[in-house]
């Protein structure tokens, strides 16, 4: 019984390879006993932090018994000295708040203040969100309460699940334009398959409020969107596509900034 772990590689092209390297793996003990999904890393304050979503089948509060499909989930920060590990969780609990259906966490520092932007799965509310919550300074733990931003059926290109007549929301992460404009990339569903949108902030701050742009960004199947730099400076989105089970890869494209905003390169 191999339990679930998180594996790294490292590469100085994005075509070579070197790993896996486990920097984390589950304990036996564990509040969640079913799969990790979507990490992501940051290095903060002279650490480095790993943002992890788990799924649980344990026994459910009594709120929570009416959740499609009956899994618990949530999303919880992991610290380590090094991007390799060994990364350590601050309790045997979500990060987040436990009544709360959440996944892909991110982390946003604004005004010196840390934030996890994160999800609000549609399992639980049906239209999923996008929150934020702010974080201790160490982002052990959660300060006050968390704040929707938006919903996934506020932008015109997301649509309803067929099979569960619900707008999904999944992997945010932002980025500020030269200028200071503040962009969201987040996913969601089209008549096409998984998507990737931007929206961004009218105030350039994170609070909002957010306007969604009219068309996606990326409809191919393929989403939940990071933003990185090559060594040479340019600008990758990385996102897996297809999104379909087991066939997910996963995918750097070359993307610009243009005009104040974000625009696939030509192939």
């Amino acid at each position: 019984n191999r339990r679930a772990a998180v594996a790294a590689y490292t590469s100085p092209d994005l075509e070579n390879w070197t790993g896996p390297t486990f920097v984390f793996e589950r304990p036996e003990e564990w509040w969640a006993d079913r799969g990790i999904w979507a990490p992501e890393m940051h290095a903060y304050n002279g650490k480095y932090y790993l943002f992890l979503t788990f799924d649980s089948s344990h026994e459910f509060p009594e709120q929570w018994r009416n959740w499609r499909p009956r899994v618990k989930r949530g999303s919880q920060v992991l610290v380590s000295d090094s991007p390799m590990g060994p990364f350590t969780p601050f309790a045997n609990r979500p990060t987040l708040p436990e009544d709360m259906m959440t996944l892909d966490g991110t982390l946003w520092v604004e005004d010196g203040v840390p934030y996890m932007v994160f999800s609000h799965e549609w399992v639980q509310i049906k239209d999923g969100t996008i929150d934020y919550i702010q974080l201790k300074p160490d982002l052990s733990a959660t300060v006050g309460e968390p704040t929707r931003l938006f919903d996934a059926s506020d932008a015109p290109w997301s649509i309803k699940s067929p099979e569960y007549g619900c707008h999904v929301t999944d992997g945010p992460w932002l980025y500020r334009t030269k200028a200071g404009k503040l962009l969201m990339l987040w996913s969601s569903f089209t008549t096409k398959g998984y998507a990737v949108g931007i929206a961004e902030s009218e105030t350039g701050k994170l609070a909002g409020p957010w306007r969604q742009r009219p068309t996606p960004l990326f409809n191919a199947n393929g989403g939940h969107p990071m933003l990185f730099r090559r060594f040479d400076g340019q600008l990758m989105l990385a996102l897996h596509s297809p999104n379909d089970t087991p066939n997910e890869r996963e995918h750097f494209l070359p993307i610009n900034e243009v005009n104040d905003d974000l625009v696939l390169a030509s192939p």
